[in-house]
């Protein structure tokens, strides 16, 4: 929930050995021979931004960076392409070189989608890509904090899910030792994988709902910290599954205790200084005109951004109007912003903008991509995001929020593609990614509106 000043986190930074880099792949051959690694893993994410991959002798690693491994594009979700089309190859990034450190002897080398020679503009990297593009060609790069939230569970003896700690039941879990203490194996293990390739974990709690936890770690670029996301989630997923548990980033496994976000923290730098502090800011949140217009933007594309960033029919289980268990949702249901305000839908923690929309369904690449262009909308219009609201907007009736003109966030999937498909900056700035995204995710909403749920039948089997 808390994140560390920027200052802070770089120090931290520096505390670790730093990543490898290579710009010759025989220095990266020889590096990982000695390290032992036998495999290299050529990871891309689907649209859903599902890791998938392929194992690859080190010694034919340069034909992941030239060729690019292939793949039949129609077995991939969300890449454009039919049963006689040409194949998907995954091109590696050499400097995304790095150990997989829960599975020695592998290694993971990130890759971008080609088609015929050719940047696929299906792929969700390369859909980033030409959103930092636009960044790069006013001297400007996004940085991001990625902050995922997650569960970590069990199968009970009927198959049911439930916290892994049987003992972590407390009404109002958040920060308890107890629960922080009894899963240390498990956090520490993953801890341990992410910092001994660069990524600086520096704080890790136990959240708001039973069996939930969060690991945070440094700010970067934001194409790196996708990157990051991606490899956090290999990590969690296998070491949980080593230990016989379940680590899910669902953002909502249980009706009534809060779900998984996964905030995004943004800035924009010019190599020199952040555009988006300014401590003279007559509001007090030291936010640059720059970044209120940016902030403008995040909050006009809103319902658009929703189907983005809560990709799934569950997410709309999180961003709901009303309280949990514990007291509160911790997630937002409101188009609004304010000075370190957790009801609203974008925090101000001094000088940058926490978008607490995301969970940890969200494809991230294709989440920033979205952001950077809402954002540049804003700048490029001049969009005034209004006065912050600094109030508590759970308590607040719906007379109260039309009064002070906050929109209501989509309460469900379909609404949210709906807002999606009308919103052409957006659209526009995916690329066809957003058609094939919209089809797919439409027939989502058809499946889950035909599943008859234990609810209807306990509801209605006898009723009538």
């Amino acid at each position: 929930m808390n994140a560390i000043t920027l200052d802070g986190r770089a120090a931290n930074a520096a505390q670790l050995p730093p990543p490898q880099r290579f710009t010759h792949v025989k220095d990266a051959q020889r590096y990982l021979t000695e390290q032992g690694v036998g495999y290299v893993l050529a990871q891309f994410v689907d649209i859903h931004g599902v890791a998938k991959a392929k194992s690859v002798p080190v010694a034919h690693l340069p034909t992941v960076l030239s060729d690019g491994a292939g793949f039949a594009g129609f077995a991939i979700w969300g890449v454009g392409i039919d049963p006689h089309g040409p194949d998907f190859m995954a091109v590696g990034d050499l400097a995304t070189i790095s150990l997989v450190p829960w599975q020695p002897g592998l290694a993971r080398i990130v890759c971008e989608g080609h088609v015929n020679g050719e940047p696929w503009h299906y792929d969700s990297r390369v859909t980033l890509r030409r959103q930092i593009d636009r960044l790069s060609a006013k001297g400007w790069t996004l940085f991001t904090g990625l902050e995922p939230e997650f569960s970590l569970l069990k199968r009970g003896i009927e198959g049911r899910i439930e916290p892994c700690d049987s003992s972590d039941s407390l009404a109002k879990p958040c920060y308890d030792y107890k629960g922080l203490s009894r899963t240390r194996v498990f956090l520490e293990r993953l801890s341990d994988a992410l910092r001994s390739v660069g990524i600086d974990v520096y704080q890790i709690d136990h959240e708001d709902a039973n069996g939930q936890f969060e690991l945070n770690y440094t700010y970067t670029d934001c194409l790196t910290s996708c990157d990051h996301f991606i490899f956090f989630k290999m990590a969690a997923s296998e070491i949980a599954n080593e230990l016989g548990l379940i680590c899910s980033f669902m953002p909502k496994p249980f009706s009534n205790r809060p779900g998984n976000g996964m905030h995004m923290h943004l800035s924009i730098g010019d190599g020199q200084r952040s555009l988006f502090q300014d401590k003279a800011d007559p509001r007090g949140l030291e936010l640059s005109k720059m970044a209120y217009h940016f902030l403008g933007g995040l909050l006009a594309h809103a319902p658009a951004l929703s189907a983005l960033c809560a990709p799934t029919v569950n997410s709309y289980k999180r961003l709901v109007v009303g309280r949990s268990l514990t007291g509160a949702t911790w997630a937002p249901a409101y188009i609004s912003y304010g000075d370190n305000n957790r009801s609203c839908m974008v925090r101000i923690p001094k000088g940058r903008l926490e978008l607490r929309l995301p969970d940890g369904a969200a494809n991230p690449y294709l989440a920033t991509a979205a952001v950077i262009a809402a954002g540049l909308d804003g700048i490029e219009r001049e969009l005034d995001p209004g006065e912050p609201c600094n109030a508590n907007l759970y308590e607040w009736s719906e007379a109260q929020l039309k009064e002070a003109g906050i929109g209501l966030l989509p309460q469900n999937l379909d609404a949210a593609l709906n807002a999606l498909e009308g919103d052409t900056v957006i659209r526009q700035a995916l690329g066809p990614v957003a058609d094939e995204f919209i089809k797919l995710k439409r027939m989502e909403w058809i499946e889950y509106m035909r599943h008859v749920s234990e609810w209807e039948i306990k509801s209605y089997l006898e009723f009538f």
